[in-house]
């Protein structure tokens, strides 16, 4: 079976194009010249907050390089999109940005890179518009070939080979994302303005060990690979020392974050650390699949102060029939067991899960059981996914393919069945008091916040932004929870 196809580009293969290209350009007119005296690029990310966080780490990387951030793809003159292929719909938003920067912003150098590219870069590299290709094997190496292709400032245009013409495919840059050992890591924020970023999300591992049978990203993000014990610190003080009161800790599959070093470190030790070792006030932990939540975690997150009592841990399906064809490494009990154990530890904790419908023989008693046993379970949201089949993995070749309509009729159940629940949640919350970050919405005299356990609340008054305060909770409205702010803490406790 194959999951890579064989036949994609090598280095060696970008370098012999590169090189044909090259000679070819001789006798093409030249570019005209942009007017400015710095190069400007634009990063446009799609997908995960795992995509977001590479894309910050390659801006930050192009500005060391000396270019200068663009305000928007239409205005930079090298343009980099960053790209997801988790779904069939991921690919299309890919391609349809290509040709709406090639419209817009036709002298662009554009560069496609991220896990679309990694998977089908021979396709990506045949799109009218398109300067470069560049796989996640090698993407640390994009700040400088973005830097090669720049019009101004920097090495000729023609020394990377770029097609221009319509019918002249791309050179691509890729190689054996197993091979692949770097970790690109730099803070994602909420928001493009410095002064109104809150709650930055920092990804500490990447990659993936696991072999779900639905799941295209192993295949275009590699083996499971950490950000170091140390890094990880470092980056975290470096939030802290910049005012940040919450950080969110995240990656492809988190929980398996220090497998990989040696000596080998569990993801517990991790979070103790920081807890213990940071100044940080609050650290949030984003989706840790349901077997990493271990005891030990379970109980680390709802003694500390400082760790948001939030658990999201990955279902996909309600039934074992359907798990095991998703080749999920646990059984509806084992997960049950976990979730409950995660609310009787902390019975105010927001509880959510990735779950996926219309996976390839999924019938209408599978479904019933995902549904049943998630209104049994004290879920507080849910991420509901419409399964979308993608080349080269195992359930793209299954029998019984679920007709869209189908699996989008399913979608819905489980929407409104946890829009329920959800309601319900949050009317428990009425009258009490919890943590909140202040974030920057500020409406009608009313100011959004992130309460600790996930839950959007718009608090009276205009307060500045990234602020930890206490709020109590007097009313739900709508997809909202109302409430004022009761106290400011001047220090934040220790862990």
């Amino acid at each position: 079976m194959r999951l890579l196809r064989p036949e994609l580009l090598a280095i060696e293969s970008c370098c012999r194009k590169t090189q044909n290209a090259a000679s070819r350009r001789k006798r093409e007119p030249p570019i005209a010249p942009y007017n400015s005296t710095v190069a400007s690029f634009f990063v446009e990310n799609f997908g995960c907050r795992a995509t977001q966080a590479d894309g910050a780490a390659i801006e930050r990387q192009l500005l060391e390089k000396g270019l200068a951030r663009g305000s928007s793809a239409i205005d930079a003159e090298v343009v980099v999109l960053n790209t997801c292929t988790v779904t069939a719909s991921a690919d299309q938003d890919a391609r349809a940005a290509i040709r709406r920067i090639k419209r817009g912003n036709p002298e662009a150098r554009i560069i496609v890179t991220g896990c679309y590219a990694q998977r089908a870069p021979e396709e990506i590299s045949r799109i009218e518009g398109v300067s470069l290709v560049v796989g996640n094997s090698h993407k640390h190496a994009l700040p400088t070939l973005a830097a090669n292709l720049a019009p101004k400032g920097f090495v000729s245009v023609a020394s990377i080979g770029v097609g221009t013409a319509a019918t002249e495919a791309a050179p691509v840059v890729i190689g054996d994302i197993f091979a692949h050992t770097e970790l690109m890591a730099a803070p994602v924020f909420d928001s493009e303005s410095a002064a109104e970023r809150t709650r930055p999300n920092l990804k500490i591992q990447d990659g993936c060990n696991n072999r779900c049978s639905f799941c295209v990203i192993p295949y275009v993000r590699g083996k499971s690979r950490s950000l170091t014990m140390d890094s990880v610190l470092h980056e975290v003080d470096s939030l802290v020392e910049a005012g940040y009161k919450e950080i969110v800790l995240s990656g492809i599959n988190l929980g398996r974050w220090g497998n990989d070093l040696r000596p080998r470190v569990r993801f517990e030790e991790l979070v103790r650390n920081i807890v213990e070792n940071t100044a940080i006030p609050k650290v949030r932990i984003s989706s840790v699949e349901p077997m990493d939540w271990s005891n030990e975690l379970i109980a680390l997150v709802a003694e500390s102060p400082k760790i948001c009592k939030h658990a999201h841990a990955p279902l996909q399906s309600g039934s074992d029939r359907i798990l095991r064809k998703m080749h999920r490494r646990y059984r509806p009990w084992h997960y049950a067991d976990r979730l409950e154990r995660i609310r009787t530890a902390m019975p105010q904790a927001a509880i959510g899960a990735d779950v996926m419908v219309g996976f390839p023989g999924e019938t209408d008693e599978h479904f019933e059981e995902t549904r049943s046993f998630i209104e049994s379970l004290p879920f507080t949201y849910l991420h509901v996914f419409t399964y979308s089949s993608r080349p080269g993995t195992p359930s793209a070749a299954m029998a019984e393919q679920v007709p869209v309509y189908v699996a989008r009729e399913r979608n819905k159940v489980l929407r409104d069945l946890i829009a329920e629940k959800k309601h319900g949640f949050m009317e428990s919350l009425v009258g009490k008091e919890i943590e909140a970050v202040t974030l920057t919405n500020q409406r009608d005299g009313m100011t959004e916040a992130l309460t600790d356990n996930y839950q959007k609340a718009m608090i009276a008054g205009e307060h500045t932004s990234n602020q930890l305060v206490r709020v109590r909770l007097d009313r739900v409205d709508g997809e909202s929870l109302l409430g004022v702010i009761t106290s400011v803490p001047s220090a934040h406790h220790e862990g």
